[in-house]
Order: C-alpha cells, then structure tokens, then sequence
C-alpha cells in the first residue's frame, strides 16, 4: 500500500491520537469515509459519463440492418409473387 510498512501506519496513528485525542478519532474516520465515498461516486459518474457518450452506435450497422429488412421485404413480396403465378397454373 504505497510502499507504507505497518510499523509506519502504527506511528501515524499514534501521532493522529497524540494531536486530535480518543474522542476526536471517530468523527474524523466518519469525514474521511464520507470523503472516499464522493469521490468514489463521482470518479463513477465521470467514467459512466464518458462510456456513454463513446457508445455511439455504430452507423454502419444500423445501415446494414435497414438493408436487411429491406431485402426481407422485397423476397417476402417475390414469395407472394411466385404463389399467386404457381396457382394460376
């Protein structure tokens, strides 16, 4: 964790209860998580914000589709076709 060994972390803590007191430790913890955690949210907002506007339909695809249904159409009206001349014979 950035190259802090436990005996460090130890020392810090000791020094953060030396200057700030028993007492004062909980409400600092509660800052420093409600802290993270908007950052946190807004670190996810921003990357949410950015895949959303880089998934862009692909527009070719949405051509070929339109092609596809085109085609669809135009061999369902062939089949009508066929039928409608294979009774008449």
């Amino acid at each position: 964790m950035l190259f802090i060994s436990g005996a460090e972390i130890i020392f810090v803590f000791f020094i953060v209860l030396l200057l700030f007191g028993a007492d004062k430790i909980p409400s600092i913890a509660k800052g420093l998580a409600k802290g993270i955690n908007q950052v946190k949210q807004a670190t996810n907002d921003i990357k949410s914000e950015i895949q959303n506007t880089t998934d862009i339909e692909n527009p070719t695809e949405k051509i070929v589709d339109e092609f596809k249904d085109e085609i669809d159409q135009v061999k369902d009206g062939f089949d009508e076709m066929t039928d409608s001349v294979k009774r008449k014979f």
